[in-house]
């Protein structure tokens, strides 16, 4: 059967190559190359049963844990599209992302499972469901550990959701080929691209020498499915952190007891407490095995980066720049750059007339990447038409909004989004699906929302609020009004009554003057 730059067909050249080497440890549960591939070969064959096809839609809505991974590849094996959805939704939200995706099939924890029969009426597309500690073990003792057999494609979808600059989610479609050359290493980082998918095999470490990350971010992110993959099509080992919120002991421990080389973080939201749980008293953790500290979706802070390389002073602290719409776009031109990226060839900034703007020249454009890049929004061809655009020159470029500079050096500083979008310990925030849940408050007139300096989270969420007359609603009544309707992550943390609010001429709230009060 002919290879294809297909993910589940890169997976399998590599398991069978490394079949005994241990591929993802999650808590207590280990599973080998060989293992994951049957596992998800069984999950390929279940889906089949029960009507899943090329190109439908499987939501996983589950926690970090190895039945994600499972379910994840067995996706791809079945050519189907996995769907991440956020363990943090709310009834609305889940409703939302399961009926815009088109989800046929749903894999979920059982304790997510009322919250899906809630919605699950308004989902006539939604056949079938797979619970995890539920019927799961069952249907994969039912179903084949043999591949499906047949060819697939470079073509084959990958999806992932993201925030809009509405609010809601929209997916991002990706090829399997440019996603795996965009974001997840083309055959391994710091390498030239693979030329052949059986090159794949060429690049995987040798025995002794493969690599084990530590990854903290949840696998319903990008950051988390990205680096995941890449260090498996290298033949290393992932190691997820399983707790249901972050518990920095855990993570050191495994870190120390699966002797993990690189820590893969989402800004200081988790580098903080991890670097800070080393200094705490009684503590002891072996650390030496570790020589990357990278973080993906938010830049650490000065401050964190000097408390790490105080702490593990061999360490190389990495961020690194992407987005949903662009991949894995670029890395920080040094340890100590911020926001500013050594891109490559295919990233430029674009002026308003779609023409790279000249080094040096402070011209303020948007960044733009070619080459592997998405197809476009599932479902929103406006929308797609906005983000992905076409130069005088017929060439292809992703714009997602992200604005910035090209230094002399060509290196490129990110000034940040166009749009007002919150970025809090990794979770992307609109401001306006914070303002509607606000204003649904009976006390409420009239509301605007800002993302403000934390020292953990890099963003916490405030909002001034205009009361209606005789009324002042406090931090802690407008919170739990809130958590009703969006994730707890959304709701502000900190709150400013007014008396008015101001606007721009144009009727639009003015987020300059809101941001300036509230700091």
């Amino acid at each position: 059967m002919k290879r294809h730059f297909n993910l589940a067909d890169l997976f399998e050249l590599v398991a069978g190559a490394v079949p005994d080497r241990t591929a993802v440890v999650a808590g207590d549960e280990r599973r080998t190359y060989r293992e994951l591939d049957e596992r998800a070969n069984r999950v390929a064959s279940w889906l089949r049963s029960v009507g899943v096809g090329k190109d439908d839609k499987v939501a996983i809505y589950s926690w970090n844990r190895v039945e994600w991974v499972e379910a994840w590849i067995g996706a791809y094996k079945a050519r189907a599209v996995p769907i991440n959805v956020n363990y943090r939704y709310t009834a609305d939200e889940l409703r939302y992302i399961l009926d815009n995706s088109d989800a046929m099939a749903v894999v979920l924890e059982a304790e997510f499972l009322p919250l899906l029969e809630q919605v699950r009426p308004d989902l006539p597309l939604l056949q079938s469901v797979l619970v995890i500690d539920g019927d799961y073990e069952a249907a994969l003792a039912d179903a084949s550990p043999e591949p499906l057999g047949e060819e697939r494609s470079s073509d084959d979808l990958y999806m992932l959701y993201t925030g809009g600059t509405t609010g809601m989610p929209k997916g991002v479609m990706w090829r399997s080929e440019d996603i795996f050359f965009g974001a997840m290493g083309g055959g391994g980082p710091g390498q030239p691209p693979i030329t052949t998918p059986e090159e794949i095999v060429e690049r995987v470490a040798a025995d002794g020498t493969e690599l084990t990350m530590m990854i903290t971010a949840p696998m319903m992110h990008g950051g988390g499915q990205w680096s995941g993959f890449t260090s498996l099509v290298g033949g290393g080992k992932i190691c997820l952190h399983t707790g249901h919120h972050l518990d920095p002991g855990e993570v050191w421990r495994t870190i120390e007891r699966e002797r993990c080389n690189t820590l893969m973080v989402v800004g200081d939201a988790i580098a903080r407490p991890l670097v800070e749980a080393l200094t705490e008293p009684g503590t002891s953790y072996d650390t030496s095995s570790v020589f990357v500290v990278g973080s993906g979706g938010a830049i650490l802070s000065k401050s964190v980066k000097d408390q790490l390389k105080a702490h593990l002073p061999n360490v190389f602290v990495l961020d690194s720049f992407g987005a949903s719409e662009l991949g894995a776009a670029g890395r920080a031109a040094s340890e100590d750059a911020g926001p500013r990226f050594a891109m490559d060839e295919t990233n430029t900034v674009l002026g308003d007339d779609l023409r790279p703007v000249a080094p040096g020249s402070g011209v303020v454009g948007r960044l733009a990447r070619r080459g592997h890049i998405p197809l476009g929004y599932y479902k929103d061809e406006t929308k797609s038409a906005a983000t992905f655009v076409t130069d005088p020159d017929g060439v292809r470029w992703a714009m997602p909004g992200d604005y910035a500079v090209v230094e002399e050096d060509g290196s490129i500083t990110v000034l940040g989004r166009g749009s007002q979008c919150i970025n809090t310990g990794g979770e992307k925030v609109y401001p306006e699906e914070v303002e509607a849940a606000l204003k649904s408050h009976p006390d409420v007139f009239d509301a605007v929302v800002v993302g403000i300096h934390d020292a953990r989270f890099g963003e916490r969420v405030a909002a001034i609020v205009q009361p209606r007359d005789g009324r002042s609603p406090g931090l802690d009544d407008l919170a739990d009004h809130c958590r009703r309707t969006i994730a707890g992550y959304k709701v502000p943390r900190q709150v400013h009554l007014v008396e008015s609010i101001d606007r721009t001429p144009a009727g639009k709230p003015d987020y300059r003057k809101a941001k300036a009060l509230l700091e």
